[in-house]
């Protein structure tokens, strides 16, 4: 890991793995975007080296991430997570994940894959951001507002503008690295 300079965000051993080998990647993958949909939902309130923490357990306990299994979770499936010392205990947030489940196979199949529909908001190409400082890359976007409104409309939920632009920036569908940042001209 040694002397690069990063984002300053990224200060913990599994930040910094996660910055330097995940965060920003163009990703495609319906299973990973399903993943950072209910890891970043999960994180709401949060920090995100709180659900990196647990990004095991839930992937263990949430089989994985397949929204096809997800969505098909029972009320005893939601209570027997909800005892789990492993996941972030809010009950809202787990129903959410079943709720969000069953949206994100509709949504799959009304444009072939979740990715064509994430993608489309930046007609399928990286924004790639020129922020030179942490203060200067927000929290949310006109564009995470009209995704987030779009993606409640669909039927999902714990998805405000603050997670869809966090979502945004986990998938690479913007690059926020800080120019200063090795990862930036990297991820061009």
């Amino acid at each position: 890991m040694g002397d690069k300079t990063r984002c300053p965000w990224a200060q913990k051993p599994l930040d910094i793995l996660y910055h330097d080998q995940e965060w920003g990647v163009p990703l495609t993958d319906e299973h990973k975007l399903f993943e950072y949909l209910i890891l970043e939902g999960a994180q709401a309130g949060l920090s995100w080296s709180t659900v990196l923490q647990r990004r095991e357990a839930y992937r263990e306990l949430y089989d994985h991430f397949d929204p096809a299994i997800v969505a098909k979770y029972s009320d005893k499936k939601v209570n027997h997570l909800l005892q789990d010392e492993r996941l972030i205990r809010n009950k809202l947030k787990i129903k959410a994940s079943v709720k969000n489940a069953i949206a994100f196979i509709k949504t799959q199949k009304e444009f072939g894959s979740f990715s064509n529909y994430l993608w489309q908001y930046v007609n399928h190409q990286p924004l790639i951001n020129q922020w030179e400082r942490p203060e200067q890359v927000p929290n949310e976007t006109d564009m995470s507002s009209r995704l987030s409104r779009d993606l409640k409309k669909r039927g999902f939920s714990f998805v405000g503008p603050t997670i869809c632009y966090s979502l945004m920036q986990a998938t690479g569908l913007v690059n926020d690295h800080l120019t200063t940042c090795f990862r930036h001209s990297e991820l061009k």
